[in-house]
């Protein structure tokens, strides 16, 4: 089956890796079953899908691996080298002893032997299973990324994963990393839409060779954290009519944004058609005033830390 979606480079000074433009996300809230999951992989992966965005926390691991060994099995791919696998280590996990252990536990839950990126996914360590929203903040530290980054790259020396990476972490944290790594981080996966743009980030991730991949690209409609006011946004859905998308068509705009920032996107859907829909971003293009438009907006981040740990000035002040 011909793969639809382009790749886009990933720099890297140890790694020539290329990734999917569009990834499909994993991530669901309210949590969907396994079966459910599993078959809108297989259906992803039959619409032209080669980039997978899990993490540990999410308990899509074992569902996105049960669907690669059954796309495998009927034919769809014809090896697992076809896919592009990303996965995160958990804020529990976020010490130097504990990072390999933590990868393999998601190798062995995606029935895979290496994954193509394997991101930080906060700059964050709990001291214990989380067992309710907000965390509270008396179990909730910094990571100390030095060791932790360490751990990170001897995941890459021992071919545990092809890339390594960053997930929600700003140009200050990223600058830290640098300050000492043998291996640069890849990539950071970072929220990213037409209404939290991350333009500094972007180009200081761009100034240093590290990929950006976008995030809540609607907004996280539907989540603890998000709301309507992507799909509510009134130059949007102008946008949308000028390019003869429907109302509905309208999350095609954000994604072709993101496309054109350089970023390569993470988009989750398990209605099939809107899978297709997600895809077709590619034979069109945005006009300078569209940009300039989209430029304007009222800038609001959605995917606030605030929604997962209890309010801490002192905390948020190192991150």
């Amino acid at each position: 089956m011909e793969n639809k979606v382009p790749i886009v480079p990933v720099v890297s000074s140890f790694s020539g890796l290329t990734m999917p433009v569009i990834g499909m996300g994993t991530a669901s809230y309210p949590p969907v079953d396994a079966g459910t999951l599993k078959s809108a992989i297989v259906e992803a992966i039959r619409a032209g899908y080669r980039h997978f965005d899990t993490a540990f926390i999410y308990g899509s691991e074992q569902p996105l691996g049960a669907a690669i060994a059954e796309a495998l099995n009927i034919g769809l791919i014809k090896s697992r080298n076809e896919l592009f696998i990303t996965s995160k280590l958990w804020c529990t996990y976020a010490e130097p002893d504990l990072v390999i252990p933590a990868i393999k536990m998601s190798l062995e839950n995606l029935q895979l032997e290496y994954l193509d990126l394997y991101l930080i996914h906060w700059p964050l360590k709990f001291s214990k299973e989380v067992s309710r929203l907000p965390v509270p903040k008396e179990e909730v530290s910094v990571i100390d990324i030095k060791s932790v980054w360490s751990a990170m790259e001897e995941c890459q020396l021992l071919g545990l994963t092809k890339a390594i990476g960053v997930s929600n972490f700003s140009s200050r944290k990223l600058e830290e990393i640098l300050s000492f790594a043998k291996i640069p981080p890849a990539v950071n996966q970072v929220e990213m839409n037409p209404l939290w743009q991350q333009k500094e980030l972007n180009e200081y991730c761009k100034a240093k060779g590290i990929h950006v991949s976008a995030h809540s690209p609607l907004g996280s409609k539907g989540t603890l954290w998000g709301d309507n006011r992507i799909f509510d946004c009134h130059a949007l859905k102008e946008i949308a009519e000028a390019k003869g998308k429907t109302i509905a068509q309208r999350w095609q705009i954000c994604l072709r944004w993101v496309y054109e920032q350089g970023a390569s996107v993470i988009a989750k859907s398990f209605n099939k058609k809107r899978m297709e829909e997600n895809l077709e971003i590619f034979d069109w293009s945005l006009s300078v005033e569209e940009l300039e438009k989209i430029r304007g907006l009222p800038q609001c981040k959605f995917n606030s830390i605030g929604t997962f740990i209890e309010p801490s000035a002192e905390l948020e002040a190192q991150l």
